[in-house]
Formats: structure tokens, sequence, C-alpha cells
């Protein structure tokens, strides 16, 4: 059965900093989500691509490179090669993943400034910035540290306090100094490009009050933000690494990261549309009205996907002869913390890199299949606020919900079939009460699963596939087909045939959660993996040499993790 297409997709998740690993807080808030919702569309037959890269400009990276005495570009190379593994090894199915130092994404930044420049949206003007006289520079926000005036929590960064959220300038923090050094650090002047986001100000505002379909946690926060008052932005630094700028005068200066970020979902687009041979299919994403754009990101960076860089497409949009597509809706998840035990009690702690006390992703494939990780991170998607990571309970999930639920469930329904009936099973001429009872209960429980997967929420979608699977259980339980081969064989027959149409509708909605599995039991599974919706009931169903498809996780392999934990957190 055909299905009317949703429209075109375009789908990003934020571009990750180049200056360190990937972590199960980073993937929960803007990668796993974005990959289970595209895989999702892909099996409905949408027209969908999905876009990242790494980005490689910004005080982050430079201040990684001082650190371990390398240049930016060794520190990019490096950590862009590793987390292009990693999100392959977690089977984060991107169509493209760019880097922003290439020089096509250089220029999409420069002509996007330009256009903006044209539209008398930049404007000149000195400003006070912090100078360090023992190193004889002009620092970047993030290169100084102070006490934040708003909280007054003591680590502060020069642009934002990671404690309480507030904007600042750096001159603004109490007893600032240089992060690298340690010393003392003084205002003085200079010069710098800005980006008129006040002028914007009516437009973003009756944008996002049209944006029904928004999480009202971040429509709310962003309205909020616009009736207070936005201010010009600042677009260049004086910093060696990053874009240049194409302006007289400001030559030792390069533009500012949060400028060039977003530009870097074009970049990857338009070398996604090079690679596949069609150079100019980027604009269909990029220029068709009819492009929803989505971009899954952390909290963290709502407020630059849902004011600056819409109001630098709109300003990009003027004067013809391109119209560029604004963002159709911003999944801006919460964050995640750890649950460690200690001494018997568990203990919620924040993630903190700098100390190690995190779970990072490829550590954590080295012990574990990507399936299983998948499986347990989208149980606790930060959707609607923070929540914990635990070995525990991943542990408890694995073996209770994917094993004990849906695994247990396939392993019965092909063991039997193999086992008593030859590995195959015809259509019966009637499908029994029970078994439409539990199709009619599939279709319902199917309907909810899509209505919150095309609502961008994976994490209740994923309650729906284990009420699947719940069901489907029940239906394998009151048949007891284990009992019925006996006494009779055609009902027992019918029984698993019924199974076998549960079991295709369990393996379509858990593809977008555990790939690898779904792919493996379509090596030994022959019949339609397809929503009970859409299905005609096939011929026949096959079955030979089924395997189990996942194992369990065992007490000593939490322990191992768990340890790891602890060390950093000192306990």
């Amino acid at each position: 059965m055909e299905r009317a297409r949703e429209g075109r997709y375009l789908v990003t998740s934020a571009l990750p900093y180049a200056n360190g690993a990937l972590h199960v807080g980073q993937i929960v808030g803007a990668y796993l989500p974005a990959d289970i919702f595209v895989r999702y569309l892909r099996m409905r037959g949408e027209d969908v691509l999905y876009i990242c890269g790494t980005d490689e400009h910004g005080v982050p990276i430079t201040l990684t490179a001082e650190r371990e005495g390398k240049s930016p570009r060794q520190v990019v190379d490096y950590w862009y090669a590793h987390m292009k593994e990693t999100f392959s090894r977690f089977r984060i199915s991107f169509d493209n993943f760019s880097r922003t130092s290439t020089p096509l994404h250089a220029k999409n930044t420069q002509d996007f400034y330009r256009k903006l420049k044209s539209g008398g949206y930049i404007s000149q003007a000195a400003s006070r910035q912090m100078y360090s006289p023992t190193e004889g520079r002009f620092l970047p926000d993030r290169y100084v540290e102070g006490t934040c005036p708003v909280c007054g929590y003591r680590e502060a960064r020069g642009d934002q306090c990671d404690n309480c959220g507030s904007w600042y300038e750096a001159y603004e923090l109490i007893e600032p100094h240089s992060k690298i050094t340690g010393g003392p650090v003084e205002v003085r002047e200079t010069t710098h490009l800005y980006f008129e986001l006040p002028k914007f100000s009516q437009r973003l505002r009756e944008w996002v009050e049209s944006q029904e379909h928004w999480r009202e946690s971040v429509k709310n926060f962003i309205l909020s933000m616009i009736e207070g008052g936005l201010e010009r932005r600042p677009i260049t630094r004086d910093i060696s690494w990053g874009v240049p700028v194409p302006e007289p005068g400001f030559e030792d200066k390069r533009f500012y990261v949060w400028f060039d970020a977003p530009i870097g979902y074009v970049s990857s687009t338009q070398e996604w549309a090079e690679r596949v041979g069609e150079p100019d299919r980027w604009r269909e994403y990029w220029q068709e009205p009819d492009t929803k754009l989505i971009h899954f990101i952390g909290k963290d960076n709502t407020v630059f996907h849902t004011t600056m860089w819409p109001a630098m497409l709109m300003g990009a949009s003027e004067g013809g002869p391109e119209e560029w597509v604004l963002p159709y809706d911003v999944p801006a998840n919460e964050f995640m913390n750890l649950e460690v035990v200690v001494d018997g009690e568990r203990r919620a702690v924040q993630m903190s890199t700098s100390r190690n006390l995190a779970v990072w992703l490829h550590e954590a494939l080295d012990r574990f299949p990507a399936d299983p990780l998948r499986f347990y991170l989208a149980s606790t998607l930060p959707e609607t606020g923070d929540v914990n990571f635990s070995w525990h309970d991943f542990q408890e999930r694995v073996n209770s919900d994917l094993i004990g639920t849906l695994g247990n469930y396939v392993n019965r329904t092909l063991s039997f079939t193999e086992r008593y009936f030859g590995g195959e099973l015809k259509r019966p001429p009637k499908m029994p009460p029970e078994a439409l009872e539990a199709l009619e209960d599939f279709r319902r429980i199917e309907a909810r699963y899509e209505e919150r997967m095309l609502a961008r929420r994976p994490r209740e979608a994923f309650a729906e596939l284990l009420a699947l699977g719940r069901r489907a259980n029940r239906f394998f339980d009151a048949e007891a087909p284990w009992r019925t081969r006996k006494e009779d064989p055609e009902r027992a027959r019918t029984t698993l045939y019924a199974c076998c149409v549960l079991l295709g509708s369990i393996a379509y909605h858990a593809a977008p959660y555990v790939p690898d599995a779904i792919e493996r039991l379509e090596g030994f599974f022959t019949g339609p993996v397809e929503r009970a919706l859409d299905l005609e009931l096939p011929e026949r169903y096959r079955s030979s040499g089924a395997e189990p498809l996942f194992r369990r996780i065992e007490d000593e392999e939490v322990a191992e993790a768990e340890a790891r934990l602890l060390e950093a957190l000192g306990a």
C-alpha cells in the first residue's frame, strides 16, 4: 500500500566541535533522535536528506591546540576522523558528514556576509575587549574566565555562564583573568563587525508565534527573549583561526564561530550534491518552499537556531533571486547527567569532560554493540526534561525490554516455526478472531507510534514499540502453540503465521532503533517487514537458521564500566 509523502525533509544535527571525543550526553541531544527520525522517514519512502559535519573554528579549537602544543589544523583533522568513525560505529546514518574548514565553506560564509551587508544588516563599531598584557594580544571570550556577574559562579566563561545561562560581555566578569596563563587582563578598545539582529525582531516574533508544532518549552523561551529585546551580535573575533573576513582593515580577524557554523549545514548539503553528481540539487532542500528544515539540537544551542540563524536566512533571502527556507522545527532536547552507585546509594552527577567524568561513546562501543546502546539511550531521550544515564539501568532495559520483550518474541516465533513446521508457514484460508483482534490492536498502536514519530518525539514512539512487543507476547502466550501443535497442528500453524505478521510489524518499527539487528533478522526471516496498517497478508513466511538477535548484559560488564566512572569521580 503506497502512502502519501509528507514532503521534502532536510534534517540536521548540531555540528560538534572538533576538539574532543563524543559522549552520550551529546548523542541523546542531537544525533540519535535525528537518526531515528531520519531512518523512519526513509522507510516511509520520504524524500529526506540528513546533513552534519564538524565545527572546526572558534576558540575551543585554539584552546585545545595551545594546550596540546599542536596547530589548530592538526587538532581538527584528528577529531574529524575520530568523530566520523565513532558516528559510523554507532550507526548514525548521515547522508553527508562535512567540516567547516573547507574552501567551499569559507566561500559560503563570505557570500552570506556580503549578502547581509548589502541588505544593511552589518554594522561596524569599536568595542571593549579583554587584553592580556602578558601575552600581548586580545583574548577571545573563552580565553577569559571570572566570576559571573549574575549568579556568582566562579568559573564563568567570558561570553556565557554555564551555571545560570546568562549572556554578558567579558569585561563584565568579576575578577577576570586569562584562562591560558591565569594572569590578569585589562579592557582595551578594538573594532568589530556586528549583525543587526534587532532589525529582525518583528519578523522573528511573527515567525515563532506561527510555529504551532514547536515544543512549547522552545517556543516560549524564544518569545520571551524577543520580548525582552534582542541585541546586535558581534560576528568577528580577534583570532587567527577561522574564516577570513572579506573587509579591508580586518585582515587580522576571523568570523565568530557562531556566524559561520550554521552555514556549515548549507556547505555540507552542497558537498553532498557534488558527491552524488548533481551539483545544483542542494537548492531543492534549501530554496524550495515545500522543504521541512529540521534542526535537532541540545537546548544550549536553541538561541542560535531560533533567532540568529533564521534572521541570517531572512536577510540573505532579500533582493532575490534566491529565497532560503526557514527552520520548520527545532527539536531542542534537555541534558543528560550521570547516575553512579556510591556505597550502595545512587548518586546523580553532572558530566564533566575536563574531569573525564563522562560516558565516552567510542569507549562504550568498545564494550558493547551499537544496538543495545542505541536502544537504551532511545528509552532515555531528554525530550521533556533532564535525564540520567545509568549503567545499571542500561543492563536492566536491555535484558528486560530488548531481550525479554522484543528479542524473546522473535526467538519464540521463529524457533517454533523452524522446529515444528519446517521453517515455512502458508497463509491460512481464514484468520481466526483472536489473530484479527491482535492485528487491530497493532494498527491502533502503530497509529500512535507514527503520530509521535512525525512529531519528532522518538522517545514517545519508543514506548509504543514496546507496547507492540507486549501485545505480541500476550497473543503468543494466549494461543499457546507449544500445546496446540499436538492437539491441533493447523491451529498452531495459523497462530505462528499470525505471529509472523506481528513480527514483521515489530521489526519495521524497531529498525530505526536497532538497525543492525533488523538487518540480521532479514538474513534468516523471509516475509514482509511492514506496518500492519499497510500489510496485504503474504502467501507464506519462511525462517531458516534463526538465531538470537541480542545477548544479555552481564553484571561483570556493568561493574567494569561503572568502575571507570567511579575512578573519575574519585569515589
